[in-house]
């Protein structure tokens, strides 16, 4: 029997207003704008900023794909957390 496919995953962690805002704009328009799930509502947002960030940073070019491990990972600390409400 084939070994089922895994997704390198990603867990964001979001504020509880944040997640609020989240679940309210999948459940106002997410399956209107083809996102059968919030997880797809998620992807879908992601990756338009990344597109974004290509065309700013990198004459609209995909970066060479780093690898699961290679970043930091886990929550933000609370001075980082302070720091982005700032902004």
């Amino acid at each position: 029997m084939a070994k089922p496919k895994r997704f390198p995953a990603f867990t964001p962690y979001y504020t509880e207003d944040q997640a609020g805002q989240v679940r309210a704009a999948f459940k106002a328009a997410g399956l209107q704008e083809g996102d059968a799930s919030v997880s797809d509502f998620i992807v879908r947002a992601t990756m338009r900023e990344v597109k974004r960030l290509q065309r700013k940073y990198n004459a609209g070019k995909a970066w060479p794909p780093v690898g699961a491990g290679e970043l930091r990972r886990g929550q933000r600390t609370m001075d980082e957390m302070h720091r982005s409400e700032d902004k």
